[in-house]
């Protein structure tokens, strides 16, 4: 099985010398890394991955959003992972500038089937949303994703779909959940398997009775060593008057391993 064997057996040592054993991160499409849709695979068991992401969108109307979003998962057990999001933002437009946090984001996804001959990749993800920060929005939300990846070769193709449950309310400035969204996206390995290319069409609506943008992305994820990976992405609306009119993204990825917190080792 090609899907998600990042292979921590042996671990890295947090501040140690001890390499993981080879990797295959790039495939592992994290939301919004590069694209909105992910793959149905979580971070491998007793494993850590930290992401250090960074998006500039200009918004249809004329306000730009700069955000960073470091996020933390860990893989609890197996085929299951939890994992924490604080999204940093800064709002420029219409002669205001506002800075600030935009939410605190707790989420859990548990893989229910791995891919075989006659079913794919399946799983369920449940994110909350907390109000911290000035530019977190006014209400707590919670959604629940379902996931599916099914691969052809060195092609794989992902379904994602999402709803939102709780009152309206004023969104966060980056990282918010949407009432729903549902996208389709299309990956394929390049270049002797360490470079993964893939495109994504979605459509989302924010809130009740607010118009529904469809958008679409590009995006590159490259395994610079075998624990750590950068990615790059481009988005834009497909329909006029809702949604970025440029999106950009650039981040890195690193994954690792606690000898302590691995069952049958302990720390040096």
């Amino acid at each position: 099985m090609l899907l998600r064997r990042t292979l921590l057996a042996g671990g890295l040592l947090l501040g140690s010398r001890t390499p993981l054993a080879a990797q295959i991160d790039y495939r592992n499409l994290d939301d919004d890394r590069p694209t909105r849709v992910e793959d149905a695979y979580p971070v491998e068991r007793y494993g850590f991955e930290m992401l250090l992401p960074y998006l500039v969108e200009r918004a249809h109307g004329g306000i730009t959003t700069h955000s960073v979003v470091p996020e933390l998962a860990y893989g609890l057990v197996r085929n299951a992972q939890i994992g924490l999001k604080l999204p940093f933002a800064v709002e420029d437009g219409a002669g205001l500038t506002r800075t600030g946090l935009s939410g605190l984001r707790a989420f859990a996804l548990y893989n229910f089937n791995t891919e075989s001959r006659a079913l794919p990749g399946f799983s369920l993800r449940l994110d909350g949303a907390f109000p911290v920060g000035s530019l977190a929005g006014d209400k707590a939300r919670v959604a629940l994703k379902a996931i599916a990846t099914r691969s052809f070769g060195k092609n794989r193709l992902h379904l994602n779909g999402a709803y939102g449950f709780g009152a309206d309310w004023t969104g966060a400035a980056a990282e918010g959940l949407p009432r729903w969204w549902a996208g389709a996206a299309v990956d394929r390995t390049l270049f002797r398997e360490s470079t993964l290319l893939v495109g994504e069409v979605y459509a989302l609506k924010a809130e009740r009775g607010a118009l529904t943008e469809v958008n679409a992305s590009l995006g590159l994820r490259y395994q610079w060593t075998p624990t750590t990976v950068f990615d790059l992405g481009l988005g834009r609306r497909l329909k006029s008057g809702v949604g970025p009119d440029i999106a950009v993204t650039v981040g890195i990825s690193h994954a690792f391993a606690i000898a302590g917190l691995m069952p049958g080792r302990s720390p040096r």
